[in-house]
């Protein structure tokens, strides 16, 4: 994968959020999603928002649908375990969520500590209630996440794009 080849989905899926009307962005921290994250916080289009732990993203963007914004809650798989409880908002309220997940403990993994929940994620995602549509070919990025938006905000359901780590590049103790 090259520079500009890697640079491309990010890029993809901002234009996706603001075609479709997504005004605030949670997310904690986290390197696969960091070039996304640039781009929101440099938009006015967009308000970027850090949180402290992902469960927090599910409660803010269950206050941004009520008052008539859309919203997309970016984490990293290890995440997606903390969020179980308030995934029930979404089934019980029929709120729309938009959730992209940077897979760890895929492909490539260094860290014992990121595989249990790397390769359980689309399992509890499901157990949640939350459509999965999981990601491994960058050239899928763009018409994935269109797809998993579309039945989000028209549809009034909990989506999560899983997007691998043979995208996002596996990490290293140097990285």
């Amino acid at each position: 994968m090259t520079g500009s080849e890697s640079e491309t989905w990010p890029q993809d899926i901002y234009r996706i959020l603001v075609n479709n009307r997504v005004r605030q962005v949670a997310y904690v921290p986290d390197m696969g999603h960091a070039r996304l994250i640039e781009m929101c916080h440099k938009s006015s289009d967009i308000k970027a928002v850090v949180l402290t732990t992902e469960e927090e993203g599910v409660a803010l963007l269950a206050g941004a649908w009520l008052g008539g914004e859309r919203g997309v809650l970016l984490m990293q798989s290890s995440g997606v375990g903390n969020c179980i409880n308030m995934l029930s908002l979404t089934r019980i309220c029929r709120m729309p969520l938009l959730i992209l997940v940077a897979m760890r403990g895929q492909w490539g993994e260094f860290n014992p500590w990121q595989i249990p929940m790397g390769q359980n994620t689309n399992q509890v995602l499901i157990s949640a209630g939350v459509m999965t549509f999981a990601v491994d070919d960058q050239n899928r990025v763009k018409e994935t996440v269109e797809a998993a938006t579309k039945i989000a905000f028209e549809g009034s359901a909990a989506t999560a794009v899983l997007i691998s780590q043979r995208i996002l590049g596996a990490k290293t103790f140097g990285k």
